[in-house]
């Protein structure tokens, strides 16, 4: 077995959330766009001779969805806050007047990664600072 793990990633619509865990989870890359309400998805890593059950969470950037997203928020070990410098800066100010705030008022010690999404030629790069 393993030490279980949940990460939720959050971020504005359509920043590639989905397309991040699906690449990562299914080693695919989504053609099309679907819009998420919640998805999970499962993957085992080994880090430094430690296994590890790894829950992913994928939740709604929609404002349509901002009472039921929080409740994906209980036992997060860490989050990823995506935002896409492909849709100005907006999504970017959107990390800080929202994503983080909001993260922290129901999760404040958890851990937060910041996750830049480029889309180029149909794949995302994905910048994780150091």
């Amino acid at each position: 077995m393993g030490t279980s793990l949940k990460i939720t990633v959050v971020g504005d619509g359509i920043v590639g959330k989905t397309c991040l865990l699906i690449s990562y989870t299914q080693n695919r890359f989504p053609e099309e766009y679907v819009p998420t309400v919640f998805e999970h998805y499962g993957q085992e890593i080994t880090v430094d001779d430690e296994h590890y059950n790894m829950t992913l969470w994928d939740t709604a950037g929609q404002e349509d969805y901002e009472r039921l997203r929080p409740l994906s928020y209980p036992n997060t070990d860490c989050f990823l806050v995506c935002f896409s410098v492909d849709q100005g800066l907006a999504s970017y100010e959107n990390v800080i007047t929202k994503w983080v705030p909001e993260v922290r008022h129901y999760k404040p010690t958890s851990p937060i990664v910041l996750v830049e999404m480029t889309r180029r030629n149909s794949k995302y790069t994905i910048l994780i600072p150091k």
